[in-house]
């Protein structure tokens, strides 16, 4: 299996929902949204561990955070630390954090520095907000949660598809983007956060606030949108926006979340490219 596979295997297995569009992305920027996804995930994981300490999660974030740093090269060698920092923890680690020293390695050099800032940035926001036990009181705690976990990657994007097509899309747009998905996937696991203790909801705010959030983050992203070069709308922002919307009115309806015959419907109807390579 070459690393390309092993990469979309690993993808796949972590979110088949993302897997779909990646898969129909041409070339390099196909391994560059794999190698920026995997790394995010990878770090997901750290901040959302159900054994995890605090203690350990706020070191193990600041400590991927470091050695993301240190990286001038894929081939410099500064990412075999990695293999150190997680010594301790490759039994209580999924694959997908215990190897991000391969995603971290993966997307072309000359995009890839910008991928590790992402992630490095991401680490230590993440570690911030597991020290205050992601303490949400107010709407500006919520934007400020959601741009550290989320809105900083739709900035991600922006500078991907600048080094790949040439062309700019709008930072703020991306932002809203950004936070919209997040808050989707706030109101989706409400039920599990709350099960450990964790609480996203500003205080005081009521499931339809939450709601009208998402749906205001979504709306302005897609206003925005309107102004995106073409192509970077259909192969970075159009399905999971659409997925976003979709799944919100599941969640609507008391439904736990989006099936996966709805989510297949929703890829075909959009029709990438077919000479996109999937391998």
């Amino acid at each position: 299996m070459t690393p390309h596979s092993q990469v979309l295997r690993i993808l796949k297995d972590t979110s088949r929902t993302f897997y779909l569009p990646v898969v129909r992305l041409p070339g390099e920027l196909q391994e560059t949204v794999a190698s920026a996804y995997l790394c995010m995930r990878a770090i997901d994981e750290v901040e959302d561990h159900p054994d995890l300490d605090r203690d350990r999660k706020v070191l193990l974030l600041h400590e991927i955070s470091h050695v993301m740093q240190t990286a001038t090269t894929i081939s410099d060698g500064s990412f075999n630390e990695l293999n150190n920092v997680f010594r301790n923890y490759n039994g209580d680690l999924p694959e997908v954090t215990v190897r991000l020293r391969e995603w971290a390695c993966h997307a072309p050099d000359s995009i890839a520095p910008r991928i590790w800032d992402t992630t490095a940035a991401m680490a230590d926001r993440m570690a911030h907000w597991v020290a205050r036990n992601w303490e949400i009181r107010t709407r500006a705690d919520l934007d400020g949660y959601t741009f550290s976990v989320a809105g900083t990657v739709g900035l991600l994007i922006c500078d991907i598809w600048a080094w790949f097509d040439g062309t700019q899309i709008d930072r703020t747009c991306a932002l809203r983007f950004g936070r919209g998905l997040q808050a989707v996937n706030i109101i989706r696991n409400r039920n599990d956060d709350l099960k450990r203790n964790v609480d996203f909801y500003p205080q005081g705010w009521t499931r339809e606030q939450m709601f009208a959030y998402a749906y205001e983050q979504l709306a302005l992203a897609k206003l925005g949108a309107r102004s995106m070069p073409h192509m970077a709308f259909k192969y970075l922002v159009e399905i999971p926006l659409l997925l976003a919307e979709a799944t919100l009115k599941v969640l609507e309806r008391g439904e736990e979340k989006l099936s996966r015959s709805a989510v297949i419907q929703i890829v075909r109807q959009v029709g990438l490219e077919e000479n996109a390579t999937t391998a």
